[in-house]
């Protein structure tokens, strides 16, 4: 079983609104939106794609010649000449006729040639197109697809990481809120349990110590409803930051918990086909792949062709002779080189070797790791609703022990135990939600599938609506 995504389209869409336009309180897709629109390390790992996606463009020029235009200069200690005599010297193919080689010293002997200027000055056109490599170009590509395939799986990572950041940044904002609206039941209800005790103390009905014990705990209360106010302060301030935001955030969602989850093979299937982590170890086989053929190719010969075209030449004889353009086809044989090209082929054989352990390794940890959470969230989902029983427990306790001590049969004491023993279960279940969502978010930004989230609270439960069922 797969579970199935929202198309990327919707997210693109949420993406583009701003704050302002969601009000004073922001859902959790919302603020996903958000944050992958204002996270800062995000920017730098998409800059990161677009920077090997560059790279990887660049090397397609690898299959292109090579053309320079070029300019020479060249000054000699004076100038190139030839006089008579040596050129009478230097003649082949004239006929054997007695004298007539020192007729022609003599009569060329005084006669000199310039054959170059002692200034020389040139330009051309050359090219270079390689024609057959021994497979390193298409290595060098292959390797540059393999970096560039890298980069967008280390961007996958970053969103897997920051998604589950979010998570714990948003909800613990709404945990901490729950927390403050209990504290401040307990306040009110300790108010009112003081406020009977003065009247009772007043009546002659109860002992001061009595009175006494009923303030002292309010106080405590207060303190207890100051404290956890200071932490859900934190926790705005904290997801406000995450999220780039200049004015307070308020979620809009509650914390709930689902009935039942998908199955776990689920999860594990999804994540072995799907997780960044082993993409990023397929992506760096294929670059210790295409370093072996690159090293391998040193074996073998190079041929290209090659062309000049001269641009400008002197008025010299010997430029006058040089021809305006040449082309031909050169083969370069390597025999030996300094580069140790067997080493390096067994050094890349042993660096696929790694990879391929690596990515053994890895399936075997991820399905451990997605097993681990899943049985987290199980086990959360079971303490939300195991919870339920002891919650209606402490309520009627604590109407039993206000009703004993309106009648005098009761401790202050035992009142105050009572609202603190039902607000630590009620907090205690929000915890555990709170915990279900946590490792809800790990399992899907472990299979990739964060755009589910949608679905998952769609179909979800909230405490407050278990205890309303179960009370009914």
């Amino acid at each position: 079983m797969k579970i199935k995504s929202l198309p990327l389209a919707l997210g693109a869409l949420l993406g583009t609104l701003s704050l302002s336009s969601l009000a004073a309180e922001v859902s959790f897709d919302e603020a996903w939106q958000l944050l992958q629109q204002n996270n800062n390390s995000l920017a730098a790992q998409r800059a990161n794609v677009e920077r090997y996606g560059h790279l990887k463009d660049a090397s397609s020029s690898l299959n292109l010649p090579k053309v320079t235009v070029g300019a020479n200069y060249t000054r000699l200690d004076q100038d190139v000449t030839l006089n008579g005599q040596q050129f009478a010297d230097s003649l082949s193919g004239v006929p054997n006729i007695p004298g007539l080689g020192q007729a022609l010293g003599n009569l060329l002997g005084g006669v000199t040639s310039t054959l170059e200027h002692k200034d020389i000055f040139s330009s051309s056109i050359r090219a270079v197109w390689p024609i057959f490599t021994g497979g390193r170009i298409t290595a060098a590509q292959t390797a540059a697809e393999g970096k560039k395939e890298e980069a967008q799986s280390q961007l996958a990572m970053e969103v897997q990481a920051r998604y589950e950041d979010l998570s714990k940044y948003y909800f613990s904002v709404i945990l901490a809120k729950n927390v403050v609206d209990t504290r401040m039941a307990v306040e009110k209800g300790l108010t009112k349990h003081r406020d009977f005790a003065i009247k009772l103390e007043e009546q002659g009905q109860i002992a001061r110590v009595e009175r006494l014990q009923a303030e002292a705990s309010l106080d405590k209360a207060v303190v207890e409803r100051k404290k956890a106010e200071h932490s859900l302060n934190i926790a705005q301030a904290a997801l406000t930051q995450v999220l780039g935001q200049t004015e307070t955030v308020e979620p809009r969602d509650e914390l709930f918990i689902n009935r039942n989850l998908p199955p776990l093979d689920a999860f594990v299937d999804q994540t072995l086909d799907t997780y960044p982590g082993l993409a990023i170890l397929d992506a760096k086989e294929k670059q210790a792949s295409s370093l072996m053929k690159a090293e391998k190719g040193k074996y073998y010969p190079e041929v290209y062709a090659y062309g000049d075209y001269s641009l400008y030449h002197g008025d010299s004889l010997t430029s006058q002779l040089k021809p305006d353009w040449l082309v031909g086809i050169g083969v370069s044989v390597p025999l030996l080189e300094n580069t140790g090209r067997s080493e390096q082929m067994k050094a890349a054989n042993s660096a696929v070797s790694q990879v391929q352990f690596l990515r053994k390794q890895a399936r075997q940890d991820l399905s451990v790791l997605v097993e681990k959470t899943y049985l987290e969230a199980q086990q959360a989902l079971d303490e939300v609703q195991g919870l339920n029983s002891s919650i209606q427990l402490a309520q009627e306790n604590l109407k039993l022990r206000q009703k004993a001590f309106s009648q005098g049969l009761g401790r202050s004491l035992d009142v105050v135990d009572a609202e603190l023993y039902l607000a630590s279960i009620k907090t205690q279940q929000d915890a555990a939600s709170f915990q279900y969502l946590l490792s809800l978010n790990k399992l899907l930004a472990l299979s990739s599938e964060m755009n589910n989230f949608a679905t998952y609270k769609h179909n979800a439960v909230t405490p407050a609506q278990l205890r309303t069922e179960d009370a009914s």
